[in-house]
């Protein structure tokens, strides 16, 4: 078990509430069996992973992955880039654009950083890498009235509203931020199907089955060059 794994359940730990005693309760195993846990040299068994997510409220798949996915996060994420120079003709970004430029931001921050920015889960989809959250994300961002969505021919384009430009991304920081402008410069005006072919050509896309959710860890083994 990972050292970033065994910290994660901690702070899960004391960020519900719980001691570690209650907690091994739970699991019907000594304190001192669930302490190893926390300390990284014992694995969870199976159902007491089940048990474990279940007390913390949390899906299995975020407790195994040690990142519980930040959706307001990941909206914020997804105006920073509406409103950078990266923006295409008239502030706008196509759809399928959008939703790269996205997943090179959670992974380039998990390349530098070995976290990602948003925790969210992405699956390996024929015009490549996109959580199922993205979908949701647009449609409550488009009925609040924070973005608008325009189809063009066979494109949807997505854009920043006059009125949401006011307010402000609380949950990013400036180096966050600053990422992500640099990926919206590198990627500004070039054509969906380019950053659909590089990201379909990334170690992380490449190695995984359709439909399967793409480890991070798999970005750390990529050139530098090809990160974003």
């Amino acid at each position: 078990m990972s050292q970033a794994y065994s910290q994660f359940i901690k702070e899960l730990r004391e960020k519900r509430g719980f001691s570690q005693q209650e907690v091994a309760d739970r699991l019907e195993i000594a304190r001192t069996s669930y302490l190893a846990v926390e300390q990284g040299k014992r694995e969870l068994m199976l159902s007491e992973a089940h048990k474990l997510a279940d007390m913390f409220g949390i899906d299995i798949e975020d407790l195994e992955s040690g990142m519980i996915p930040n959706y307001e996060k990941y909206k914020d994420m997804l105006i920073a880039y509406l409103r950078t120079a990266g923006s295409d003709v008239d502030g706008c970004i196509p759809k399928t654009k959008l939703a790269k430029l996205l997943y090179l931001a959670d992974f380039g921050w998990f390349y530098e950083h070995l976290e990602s920015m948003s925790g969210m889960k992405y699956k390996k989809l024929p015009y490549g890498p996109v959580p199922d959250m993205y979908f949701r994300a647009l449609t409550e961002l488009e009925e609040s009235g924070v973005i608008t969505v325009e189809r063009k021919g066979e494109a949807i384009l997505i854009s920043e509203t006059e009125t949401a430009k006011k307010n402000k991304q609380q949950s990013l920081s400036e180096e966050e931020l600053k990422l992500i402008k640099k990926i919206a410069k590198k990627w500004k005006k070039k054509r969906t199907p380019e950053i659909v072919k590089f990201t379909h050509a990334q170690m992380p896309y490449f190695l995984c089955r359709d439909n399967e959710i793409i480890p991070y860890e798999l970005i750390t083994q990529e050139d530098p060059a090809g990160v974003y």
